[in-house]
């Protein structure tokens, strides 16, 4: 979702989705959404490395390394798509650590699953693959050291219950960091994402045959929650500290909160 990345999407890469009535209206329902990342899910990564000239590697290191995940710890990565932020914490925990990596589309772990086969590091092999909802977590309180979600906030339809799920499954001390694209107050800013939505996004997009898929952005991105009203919705369920940062010439943002 991007430099745009869309993680450019990885946006993401995440558990919440859409079906055939999202093409002319705004993907609302989690139905509707995992039917959208289950369509894209075999050009995911592809699109990923093209609309953001590889960029949303960066974003992505940053905010697993602002997840503060330590060798030995377990870890989750909510609306993990195809898994690079997965990937990413399992060197970060190595082989004593534990990785869970969840998505409610089936295609996007498909896709985690046989990277992970591909991988010949012995800790890639302490990671996971749960399909499952971010406002439905099955996990027992205060279960993980450290959570990251890149681009998936925006997409679920309840980021108030998801954020209270990741403060009910994470440790006492522990810190969620949690990437998406920025919405931005600044008019040029907001004007600079629509416009490479509208003139590189969906154009790149058409190429795969997801340009309706990919129109939705930008109308996910408007209605999406500023840094301060994430900071704001973190401090609301419970997290004792909260700060947003913003990335990549302020297109992208991450929300550190802290248990």
């Amino acid at each position: 979702m991007a430099s745009l990345q869309l993680h450019l999407l990885p946006f993401s890469t995440g558990p919440c989705l859409p079906s055939s009535r999202f093409r002319r209206s705004l993907v609302r329902s989690s139905t509707e959404r995992q039917a959208l990342f289950n369509r894209i899910a075999p050009v995911y990564d592809n699109l990923n490395d093209l609309l953001s000239l590889g960029q949303h590697r960066i974003w992505k290191r940053m905010a697993v390394s602002w997840s503060g995940a330590k060798k030995g710890d377990s870890v989750l990565d909510l609306c993990c798509g195809s898994g690079d932020l997965a990937f990413l914490l399992s060197e970060k925990v190595g082989s004593s650590g534990k990785v869970i990596g969840l998505d409610f589309s089936k295609e996007q772990l498909s896709v985690a699953s046989s990277r992970q086969k591909l991988m010949s590091k012995a800790f890639h092999t302490n990671i996971e693959w749960v399909e499952g909802d971010a406002i439905d977590l099955p996990f027992s309180d205060g279960h993980f050291d450290a959570i990251t979600m890149g681009y998936g906030l925006r997409n679920v339809v309840d980021k108030h219950k998801a954020m209270q799920e990741m403060y009910r499954v994470s440790k006492a001390g522990s810190r969620v960091s949690i990437l998406d694209f920025n919405k931005s107050i600044n008019p040029v800013i907001a004007f600079t994402q629509e416009l490479m939505i509208d003139n590189v996004v969906v154009p790149v997009a058409s190429g795969f045959g997801l340009a309706e898929d990919y129109k939705y952005l930008k109308s996910s991105i408007r209605e999406f929650l500023t840094g301060k009203k994430l900071e704001e919705l973190a401090l609301d369920v419970g997290f004792s500290n909260a700060r947003y940062y913003e990335i990549g010439g302020s297109l992208m943002g991450n929300l550190v909160a802290t248990r």
